[in-house]
Parts: C-alpha cells; structure tokens; sequence
C-alpha cells in the first residue's frame, strides 16, 4: 500500500492537472471566440401592449378587442415593446468557442433602444458548427420615442418584423464575457451584429 504522503501528492498533482485542463480549454474557447461569426437570424413572438403584432402591419388588422386593449395603453404612460431576437454564431475553428456571459445594446434604425446582461454559458461547436442564442427584449416605446406622435410611435412598433422575420431594423451590439481560471475575460470593445454574417 502506498505511504499517505504519495497519495496525497499523486491526487494534488492529478488535481492541478486537471485545473491546468481546464484553463487550457478556456483559454482556447476564448481564443476561437474572436474568430466566430455572428448574426442576427430573426426576431420573433414581438408583442405591443401584451397584443401579438409579429404579423400586423397597421391598426386596422387588430381586433376590436386588440384595439382597445392598444388605444388604452398608449394613453397610458408606458407602452411595452417585447419580443426575442435570435442571434446565430458560427465557429469556423477545429474546436469549440464559448462565451459565459453577453453585455448588450439594442438599436432600431440606429436609435439605442434599451441595453441588458444575458447571464448564459454557450458553446459554439466547431468546424463552422451553429448556435442559435435567444435573447428577450424589453422596450419601453413611450420612453424610447419620446417626442413622436401616438401614431408614429404604434406605427413604429407594428413594423419591426420586416418580411418574414427578418430583423432588418435592427443592429445588437455586444460584448461578450469567458471565465478563465475562475476569472472573467471581457471582449475589448463591442461588436455590431446585424443581419449578415461579416458585417461588423
């Protein structure tokens, strides 16, 4: 059997093994994370005032009811934009990239809108491998057009899904965040993700 002090060095050594592992795939992660591509693929479920517009291009598609509902909550004084916005990453690396947290900012039409944290481990597989990162979206239109018309600001919030859900209005800046050794590495600056591939 062996003596206690063997084992006891052979498990520390196994232990910082491991460890060294560990930071080694972070830093590698890290590492792939700038070569990765992103976009912004769709955006979806898009409720004004808590009513379904995702499909709804002018006020006189909504019901009777639906009308109401959004004639009282621009009288009122907030009304609530919210919906997803899908984002797709790519990973052109022979091994995965990944990202623990994102720091965002949203614009429509080149407007800042409203910005958040998404709180999130992800992993993009490698060899151009795909992720889809769903990320909720919150907008107070009152607050966000302040200054425009009760017409302009429903008119606004009716038309953001564009043909087929395509996000064409919109631009995601974002700043993405890995642990390495049990310590967070942000990304220096924002990237501008719109609804291409490569055009940050």
């Amino acid at each position: 059997m062996l003596p206690k002090k063997t084992l006891l060095f052979a498990a520390l050594s196994l232990l910082i093994f491991v460890s060294s592992c560990d930071v080694m795939k972070q830093v590698s992660e890290m590492s792939n994370l700038a070569k990765c591509d992103f976009k912004l693929q769709s955006v979806q479920q898009l409720r004004l005032a808590g009513i379904d517009v995702q499909n709804v291009k002018k006020i006189s598609d909504l019901s009777m009811f639906d009308g109401a509902k959004l004639a009282s909550a621009v009288a009122s004084q907030q009304l609530p934009l919210d919906f997803t916005i899908n984002i797709e990453a790519k990973n052109p690396n022979a091994t995965p990239a990944g990202m623990t947290r994102i720091d965002w900012v949203l614009l429509i039409d080149d407007v800042e809108m409203t910005q958040g944290i998404l709180d999130k481990q992800v992993t993009i597989p490698a060899n151009n491998g795909l992720a889809v990162i769903p990320m909720q979206m919150h907008v107070d239109l009152k607050k966000a057009l302040s200054g425009k018309s009760a017409d302009a600001i429903i008119n606004f919030g009716m038309n953001l899904a564009g043909s087929g859900s395509k996000p064409t209005r919109f631009t995601l800046r974002m700043k993405p965040t890995i642990t390495v050794g049990g310590f967070p590495v942000t990304y220096p600056g924002y990237l501008n993700v719109k609804t291409e591939y490569g055009s940050n």
